[in-house]
């Protein structure tokens, strides 16, 4: 009786490698469709939107064989974003970029010209010849120093108002309580068309009138944080040794409303870019995404539709990664609150 061979399976690619050639040939085809001006825009987009399928099927992989299965692309990527977007900010007039053209400096530029990412103008200009990069690093100026100036004043007042309140309660929280739900029943948008037409229209004042917004947020969570900890053994101890009230209570207050205030900035860029889209918050030429969007209504939209989306995807991705990264954070510092 023969010996019969025994039947050997084909060698399969190691996962290693398959991650790597899917993330690599993704890069490949996102650049290669983004950057080549020769190709039709049905075959860009078909070209960048396999690549990013590509690429976000094989990189996890290889973040998870690098960092363990704890890796989210989802956040590094958000993450990435504000850290690039940032740093295009801070060195925004040292780029080849037209930081400082005027209408008058752009007589003789190209009017709505489509976007190429390559050349001087690689995300196209507006009506008046402006390069639409460059609006859109300096509108994100204004409504990063407006959300993150807003932020900070509702954490400081919020969080102060609602320590006090947690802690003492009484009376003085049945009037925190009070002030809080007021604001609450005011619409938000309401609110701002209301301080928009008595304020003028400036970085501060607008700051200002977002900051409103995160006030009643902030002093809830604060004061719900400040009545869960004020009890606990280790505040009692704490007190009996002779620390203060805000040496205990202020680094357990903290970070789960700094987690909160992550988060918040992304829907203080939404309020901004809308005051400006309606015409109330920054006024042109003053860039902002808000009043870059407006610039394609109507007719525009229809013969180029870039004039909205470019400014309409730097706010997307933003408000995308700061929801992304706060939600993060309020999942490590808040466990009470991840869930909302």
């Amino acid at each position: 009786m023969s010996d019969i061979a025994p039947r050997t399976r084909a060698a399969s690619p190691p996962p290693l490698l398959t991650a790597l050639t899917l993330t690599v040939v993704g890069l490949v085809l996102l650049g290669f469709g983004a950057t080549t001006p020769q190709l039709v825009t049905p075959a860009k987009a078909a070209l960048v939107l396999l690549g990013l399928g590509m690429t976000f099927a094989g990189a996890p992989r290889l973040g998870k064989r690098w960092a363990g299965p704890g890796f989210d692309l989802v956040f590094w990527f958000g993450a990435g974003w504000l850290i690039l977007l940032g740093l295009a900010i801070l060195l925004a007039p040292w780029l080849p970029i037209g930081e400082d053209r005027d209408v008058a400096s752009t007589v003789l530029e190209p009017v709505f010209a489509t976007p190429t990412f390559t050349g001087d103008d690689p995300l196209g200009t507006n009506a008046f010849g402006l390069d639409l990069l460059a609006r859109s690093l300096y509108g994100a100026r204004s409504s990063l120093i407006i959300s993150l100036s807003a932020v900070g004043v509702g954490t400081v007042v919020g969080g102060a108002i609602g320590m006090v309140a947690g802690y003492f309660r009484k009376s003085v929280d049945r009037a925190v309580g009070l002030a809080t739900n007021s604001l609450l029943a005011v619409p938000p948008l309401i609110l701002l068309i209301a301080l928009a037409t008595v304020l003028e229209p400036r970085l501060r004042n607008v700051a200002l009138s977002l900051a409103l917004l995160t006030i009643p947020g902030m002093v809830r969570l604060a004061r719900a944080t400040t009545m869960a900890c004020a009890n606990r053994e280790f505040v009692v101890a704490a007190r009996a040794m002779g620390a203060t009230r805000s040496r205990v209570l202020l680094p357990n207050v903290l970070l789960p409303l700094l987690s909160l205030a992550v988060v918040m900035i992304s829907v203080l860029i939404v309020a901004e870019a809308s005051l400006s889209f309606l015409g109330l918050g920054i006024q042109p030429p003053e860039p902002t995404w808000g009043n870059m969007i407006a610039e394609g209504e109507g007719r525009v939209f229809e013969e180029h539709p870039h004039i909205m989306l470019v400014p309409g995807a730097f706010l997307f991705l933003t408000v995308f990664a700061f929801s992304i990264v706060g939600e993060k954070a309020r999942g490590r510092w808040d466990s009470r609150s991840v869930k909302l």
